[in-house]
């Protein structure tokens, strides 16, 4: 036998190995990718849905808006009074968190603790409830009538996955129309209600203007 057939069956040989090793990898090689890519799909409306399920109602005022160009779009963008550090440096815990400064980094973790305003049980619409101290820790032993919020820096706001809400669209003129209204009379009617989970992370719920709530 010459040299260029012991090659060819020697070639042949490694071949059939491969071959072989490669019907024998196991299927759970292939299938562990894909199943780990299908639960981080679903792990984000899975933690919403808990959110929604186990979460406290919380109401959060909003900051001042422009009713004509509320719902022009898809969606819209909201901040609160939460959102701006004027409002949170005159808390207890900012200058720990700052470090003496006014401006937070951007990336930086924030937990706001909100309390419930005692006078809102009888009212046709909630009240916004009040924070009272900011911390970069979520806070231990809160009250029930307390909660945390988790934020992050933007560098100049805070911001808390709270910002962008969709409408359906029969309904925008409407509520163009009632935001228009509620704050030349009183800004303080518009309001925002959302769930908050054990960890400070929240979901939107539905807005209220005045006696009136419009569902997201």
């Amino acid at each position: 036998m010459n040299e260029t057939n012991v090659n060819d069956r020697q070639s042949s040989e490694i071949l059939n190995q491969s071959l072989v090793v490669k019907k024998q990898t196991p299927a759970w090689k292939f299938w562990t990718p894909l199943l780990f890519q299908l639960i981080l799909i679903l792990a984000v409306p899975s933690q919403a849905f808990y959110t929604q399920v186990t979460g406290k109602t919380v109401i959060l005022q909003t900051a001042p808006v422009d009713p004509y160009d509320f719902f022009r779009g898809y969606y819209q963008t909201l901040s609160y009074d939460i959102s701006n550090r004027d409002t949170l440096k005159a808390l207890p815990g900012w200058k720990e968190i700052s470090k003496g400064d006014d401006y937070l980094p951007s990336g930086t973790l924030i937990y706001v603790t909100l309390e419930q305003p005692k006078d809102s049980s009888n009212s046709p619409r909630p009240f916004a409830w009040k924070p009272i101290k900011v911390s970069a820790e979520y806070p231990q032993n809160l009250s029930n009538n307390q909660i945390a919020l988790k934020g992050k820096s933007t560098g100049w706001s805070i911001e808390y996955g709270l910002e962008r809400y969709y409408m359906p669209e029969n309904q925008r003129e409407q509520i163009n129309s009632t935001i228009t209204e509620a704050q030349m009379q009183d800004q303080q009617s518009f309001v925002v209600e959302i769930k908050v989970n054990s960890k400070g992370k929240a979901i939107p719920v539905s807005l209220w203007v005045r006696d009136r709530n419009y569902k997201f």
